[in-house]
């Protein structure tokens, strides 16, 4: 029987070639290369190999980016729900970013800025002195819901009307979901889109109130040098998370690249690079 995750990874990497997310054009060059970059195409032609891309057509209407993260929202629906031995509770997946329908003063951690809004909305000035750095849009969250006294007290009385006022886990006290994390989502990763995650993180990080988010990143980059532009570093993001990174490890070690495989290393054995495959129990921390 094959487990959960090993089944939801297949399906992941299945779903990048039936969503016409990694494709082959008509040069040989893969979708998440870099066609410019010799290496980058040959690093990720491999990669494309390995997980049996064929040439496509592209895909037109919804672009790679937005297809990219609803496979990811998939991924983590298929598996970290599954996770009640580990994180138990009602939890939900769910995109976020400037058009969702959730916006991340929902939470409980950033339920302020909506009032920030509402004033800067009704004073320019005020608006010119404080920008818009607050208001943040991770692509992806994962958010728990609180928990009723019944729940909380259902194997010993944990709280009663004396204590746990504020606690913003307990239903009583009228709270907002709980933010657990914010996954972004970028399937390549040019210099402006790696310093776009790291804004995102900055801003949940200086602007929350309680309880910090696990922040984390997940991209198809082939390049190790361009991972490790965000990956690199600690104090905003968590981890950097591949689509593939064993087979990325395979092709930079087929391509003979040694920069690139050392500094590969340099990110795994200092866990700022893992799979795709360890973000659901990473989560569950």
């Amino acid at each position: 029987m094959k487990a959960l995750i090993s089944k939801a990874r297949k399906d992941y990497h299945s779903g990048l070639l039936s969503k016409g997310i990694l494709t082959i054009d008509d040069k040989g060059v893969p979708s998440n290369a870099d066609g410019s970059s010799k290496l980058s195409v040959g690093i990720a032609r491999i990669i494309a190999e390995k997980l049996k891309a064929s040439n496509q057509i592209k895909n037109v209407g919804q672009t790679v980016g937005a297809r990219f993260e609803a496979l990811n929202m998939e991924f983590l629906n298929e598996t970290f729900p599954h996770m009640q031995n580990l994180r138990p509770g009602e939890w939900y997946v769910s995109k976020l970013g400037n058009n969702g329908s959730k916006k991340v003063y929902d939470f409980s951690q950033y339920e302020h800025l909506d009032y920030l809004a509402q004033l800067t909305k009704a004073d320019s000035r005020l608006a010119a002195s404080m920008g818009n750095d607050y208001m943040v849009a991770p692509d992806i969250v994962v958010y728990r819901m609180p928990e009723s006294d019944e729940s909380i007290n259902r194997h010993q009385m944990i709280v009663d009307s004396d204590v746990c006022q504020l606690s913003d886990l307990r239903k009583s006290n009228g709270g907002l979901p709980i933010l657990h994390a914010s996954v972004s989502a970028k399937w390549t990763m040019r210099s402006d889109r790696a310093q776009n995650s790291r804004t995102e993180a900055l801003g949940l990080i200086r602007n929350r109130k309680g309880h910090l988010p696990h922040i984390v990143v997940v991209t198809g980059e082939p390049l190790p040098s361009r991972i490790a532009s965000l990956a690199l570093g600690t104090g905003d993001i968590d981890c950097v998370y591949h689509v593939a990174l064993p087979e990325l490890k395979e092709a930079v070690a087929a391509i003979g690249a040694e920069d690139a495989a050392e500094m590969l290393e340099i990110l795994i054995s200092g866990k700022r690079l893992k799979d795709i495959g360890d973000l659901p129990l990473d989560l569950a921390v």
